[in-house]
């Protein structure tokens, strides 16, 4: 016979927290899927360590030569030698460039291991937007201090910045259309559909910052 409880009817068994839904195929957008999705990171860390790798030749051949002009010091405004003489250029007692060429190693080799078929437990994944959201929030701070402390481009910095744009962009997405990052489906859909759209919008706000910032340069009346 069934067992009864105390009230003449069965009790249920008290059920597990739900775990966030898996994205089903048709929900996640092109870019999110794990062979686009693995290319984009292939490129965009192949992007950012090779301007990170060209900044590391360049400072080494400063160091042994503190009087050596860099492939990209073209003028006062842009010159990566001058910003390496920064100390922002050392934020954490060494050039910031070594970490781009160890981060974007990781990035690459996490894109290759997609195309090749690997998946990756949630904790990596939660891992991995942890790492490029402090990545991408460094590189902001050092977007700032370029502008509006430094006054000085650097030509290869620019070119991590332009990489980190859309990898913050597409893992975040990545993230919440996965369930790693949990928000209502509503929102995920959005995002999902808009990916593009705000890389394209970061953009246009660092080449308008970048005018803005240097105005008086192009206008040919820097006070700088």
């Amino acid at each position: 016979m069934p067992s009864i409880s105390s009230h003449g009817t069965d009790t249920p068994a008290a059920s597990p927290p739900a775990e966030p839904l898996a994205a089903t195929p048709g929900s996640v957008p092109p870019m999110a899927r794990n062979r686009p999705f693995g290319w984009l990171l292939v490129i965009t860390g192949a992007i950012g360590w090779l301007a990170s790798g060209a900044l590391v030749l360049e400072k080494l051949a400063v160091l042994e030569d503190p009087n050596h002009v860099t492939a990209c010091d073209v003028n006062p405004w842009i010159s990566c030698g001058q910003v390496m003489q920064t100390w922002q250029s050392s934020a954490f007692g060494f050039p910031n460039m070594f970490i781009g060429i160890v981060a974007f190693a990781v990035i690459i080799t996490v894109g290759m291991a997609l195309l090749s078929g690997a998946t990756f437990a949630r904790w990596y994944w939660a891992g991995l937007q942890a790492g490029v959201t402090l990545g991408f929030a460094f590189v902001v701070w050092l977007w700032s201090q370029a502008l509006y402390d430094i006054h000085i481009l650097c030509p290869f910095c620019m070119i991590v910045w332009a990489a980190m744009i859309p990898l913050f962009v597409w893992v975040t997405i990545r993230n919440v259309v996965h369930g790693i990052i949990p928000v209502p489906s509503g929102a995920a859909r959005v995002l999902g559909e808009s990916g593009w759209i705000i890389t394209a919008l970061l953009y246009v706000a660092v080449i308008a910052s970048i005018f803005f910032a240097f105005i008086q340069v192009f206008a040919g009346t820097s006070g700088f």
